[in-house]
């Protein structure tokens, strides 16, 4: 199998790969992983200590719980695999504290115990206090897996298969329909290109127009993998975590046929 980066936004985190010479079996075992297994830190417990804003604790906490933090998988375990058999420790635990007075409280005012972990967007908002109101609680982030909550699903994952895209601007039929066609589509000369209808993510957008002018086809044995991570994880690290995990799975799978019985 060969696997060519296409894009690795440093700004967005957004990841596109193209992977020639697979099938769609092995790609979608991959999305499913990336999407529900590979564990990623989110907040789990609560004690609110004083909260006498409009909102129930219930959910301050339900907030709390969906603010994406930044992660470090090398550090924490997952709290059934833990050696505290999920007592609580600081290999399976952090502790977030969180104290304001009126204004808007955001998330850069949860103080970690661990400066690894903090969440991904500071200025998410998780309350509104008015004058004399206050809140101060305790929360408890553990590893999780987006199968048992999408509060721990680290990022969107999808893939389609690689289209081949064929322009015949020589068509007799081209001035008459090119108006039908997306305006992002042509270049400066006001000729199609397809470089353009991949990149502008616009090939459904121009699939079955005119066959004669654009003709969409795919590889039955390509794709191009997308991964658009929340922000706890980078995407190469969420895809490779996916790939580790892929791989556990048929080692054990392949160790309990060895070890079966006839």
């Amino acid at each position: 199998m060969e696997v060519r980066i296409l894009q690795n936004d440093k700004k967005t985190g957004k990841l596109s790969f193209l992977m020639k010479g697979t099938q769609a079996p092995f790609v979608n075992a991959l999305r499913r992983i990336g999407m529900h297994e590979v564990p990623t830190l989110a907040v789990e417990h609560v004690e609110i200590k004083k909260n006498n804003s409009i909102l129930y604790d219930e959910m301050i906490a339900h907030r709390l719980g969906l603010t994406p933090l930044t992660t470090d998988l090398e550090s924490y375990d997952l709290p059934e695999k833990c050696s505290c058999e999920k007592q609580g420790c600081a290999k399976c635990q952090v502790k977030l504290v969180l104290k304001a007075k009126g204004g808007v409280v955001t998330a850069d005012k949860l103080k970690s115990a661990d400066p690894k972990v903090n969440p991904v967007h500071p200025e998410m908002p998780i309350t509104k206090l008015l004058k004399g109101q206050e809140i101060e609680l305790e929360a408890t982030a553990v590893l999780g897996k987006g199968k048992e909550h999408s509060k721990w699903s680290p990022g969107h994952v999808w893939y389609g298969q690689q289209p081949i895209i064929t322009v015949n601007t020589k068509s007799s039929k081209y001035q008459e329909m090119k108006e039908k066609y997306p305006p992002q589509i042509f270049d400066k000369k006001g000729v199609i290109d397809k470089n353009l209808i991949i990149d502008q993510n616009l090939v459904d957008a121009c699939d079955g127009i005119c066959d004669d002018i654009v003709k969409v086809t795919y590889n039955k044995d390509s794709f191009i993998f997308h991964v658009e991570p929340f922000g706890q994880l980078p995407a190469k690290t969420m895809v490779a975590q996916a790939s580790t995990i892929l791989n556990e799975k048929l080692e054990a799978f392949s160790a309990n046929i060895k070890d079966s019985k006839d």
